[in-house]
């Protein structure tokens, strides 16, 4: 075995790490932004405020699932979200378990799961908030934008 082959095996297991922790700490992100109401959850309504207050957008994640691969109208709404969290300096994450993170987000006022596609943490411009867990996830976006990765893609813990 060589030392690139070494390497590359620690790399692949420091990189599932990496990702199981960005996982973790996006599942404590999502709860307590629902818990003070700085979700907007939501394509269309996601669209909104970027429109009216895009500096209030602190994080953005992109949902999709093998159903919804092959839709071309979602796909270009990802598109324009991505180009505009890019021009606003947005970290953008991806998560391939739309059922777990419409789980995480709750139901609207029918009890109908949201649309779970598009959520964004927003943050009071006037009275920012913190969150470790906001700041976990900004490091791992930088990390992975480090290697080119421009919208990582996460995988949320199992229950």
């Amino acid at each position: 075995m060589t030392l690139e082959e070494i390497r590359g095996k620690d790399n692949a297991m420091e990189n599932t790490d990496r990702v199981q922790s960005a996982g973790a700490a996006l599942e404590e992100l999502l709860l307590a932004a629902k818990k003070h109401d700085y979700l907007t959850v939501g394509v269309y309504e996601s669209a909104k405020v970027m429109n009216v207050d895009p500096d209030s957008v602190a994080f953005c994640v992109l949902a999709t699932d093998e159903e919804y691969e092959c839709d071309i109208a979602l796909q270009i709404h990802f598109t324009l979200i991505q180009a505009f969290c890019f021009d606003y300096d947005i970290n953008v994450v991806r998560v391939n378990d739309i059922d777990r993170l419409a789980d995480l987000v709750g139901a609207d006022e029918t009890g109908e799961p949201k649309d779970a596609h598009c959520i964004l943490v927003t943050s009071p411009s006037a009275n920012p908030w913190k969150d470790p867990s906001l700041d976990k996830l900004s490091l791992f976006c930088e990390e992975s934008h480090s290697v080119y990765d421009w919208v990582p893609t996460i995988t949320l813990p199992e229950r």
